[in-house]
């Protein structure tokens, strides 16, 4: 759940220049901004949202299913939004890491994904603690401890259901942060690729909780596809990040078979497993719209609503589900299910460009003056 920066690539017929003898090639003309990435993310993170507003009973003390009979076939794979958004973090994290050191990738990082989180938090921390309906906090504590996003590790458990995805990503960039170290090269980056997937294969092997989890099997494909796609995107198509992609795909379909497999009837609101088979269709598609998208084919499209989707997205996610949940449980009576959700969606985007707006962006610049400040000091004062 990551910006979507403009590039200027590099293209070649897929060597990487490794040697610091090598002649630096001329600096090559702005590509197009990848507008269509952000009306992606969006449209992930309202598949997520209206999977808990009308996929999931949470808010509605019945049957979403019932209540939502046309849309509940839909929503009840919202939840594959998450894995949309893993594949394209791993896209963009590869292009923002690339030409940058390790100091800059941690600041950028933190610049983007604290902001909106602390206000989200705190948000949804008044909102939960005033109207307890729906969720609840546990303690002031665990509280404190869910502002350094690192709740997860601890064992302690998240505010707000969404935020587990957080810890993923802050996985994703743990790992990816020692190719950074060691410099973004197209080798690296493959490297990288195969030897998460081989540390993947001995997570379904083993019976070990800590690799699983620090392997992350199911999501593990969408990072590596993601980062397979940036690199066809940067270097053209060639066997290498073909063959990452392939691979990163099949298995993709695989984990999100086992993903359905695994859900619970609270999740799905039947008593039987779902098919997986619209699961596997969604993935496919959205392999092959990036695919496409990686290849140029949607240059053309530079919509500037767009810019805002990307805006709003990861806010909107944040927000989404404890707020609107104890929104939707206190009016669930007075108005009609389905115009009542829809109307909770429409005034959660609205809130997530206010929160974008008013507090997010002010705090990220904040946020990013005082990084590079530290940043700065720590590579002073790293030789003493």
């Amino acid at each position: 759940m990551s910006e979507t920066p403009t590039l200027n690539p590099v293209r070649d017929s897929g060597k990487e220049i490794d040697s610091a003898l090598a002649v630096s090639p001329p600096r090559p003309a702005r590509r197009p901004r990848l507008a269509l990435l952000d009306g992606l993310r969006l449209l992930a993170a309202v598949s997520v949202m209206a999977h808990h507003y009308t996929g999931a009973n949470d808010a509605w003390d019945a049957s979403a299913k019932e209540l939502f009979p046309i849309l509940h076939p839909f929503t009840q794979y919202g939840w594959i939004g998450v894995e949309v958004f893993f594949l394209i973090s791993g896209f963009v994290i590869c292009m923002t890491a690339w030409n940058k050191g390790l100091g800059d990738f941690f600041s950028s990082r933190v610049t983007r994904l604290y902001p909106a989180y602390w206000v989200a938090l705190t948000l949804s921390v008044i909102v939960i603690t005033i109207w307890p309906t729906v969720r609840s906090t546990s303690s002031w504590t665990d509280v404190a401890v869910n502002y350094t996003m690192l709740q997860q590790g601890f064992g302690i458990p998240n505010v707000d259901g969404v935020y587990w995805t957080l810890f993923a990503e802050l996985k994703f960039y743990l790992a990816f942060a020692i190719v950074v170290a060691m410099g973004v090269t197209f080798r690296r980056c493959v490297l990288f690729c195969v030897f998460w997937t081989l540390a993947s294969m001995l997570a379904w092997q083993l019976s070990n909780d800590v690799l699983w989890s620090w392997v992350m099997p199911y999501y593990a494909p969408y990072f590596t596809g993601g980062i397979g796609l940036y690199l066809i995107y940067r270097f053209g198509l060639s066997a290498v990040p073909v063959g990452i992609v392939g691979v990163s795909f099949v298995l993709a379909e695989y984990s999100v078979k086992q993903r359905v497999g695994n859900l619970e009837p609270v999740v799905t609101n039947v008593d039987h497993p779902i098919a997986a088979w619209p699961a596997q269709l969604i993935i496919a598609g959205t392999f092959l719209f990036m695919l496409l998208l990686a290849l140029g084919k949607f240059n053309r499209i530079q919509w500037r609503w767009l810019t805002t989707a990307g805006i709003l997205t990861y806010p909107v996610y944040l927000l989404h589900q404890a707020i609107g949940l104890t929104v939707l449980h206190g009016l669930k009576d007075q108005l009609p299910a389905l115009p009542l959700a829809l109307g909770v969606m429409a005034m959660m985007l609205v809130f997530a460009w206010l929160v974008h707006r008013f507090a997010e962006r002010p705090l990220a610049r904040v946020l990013g003056r005082a990084m590079d400040r530290g940043i700065a000091d720590l590579r002073q004062h790293s030789t003493r």
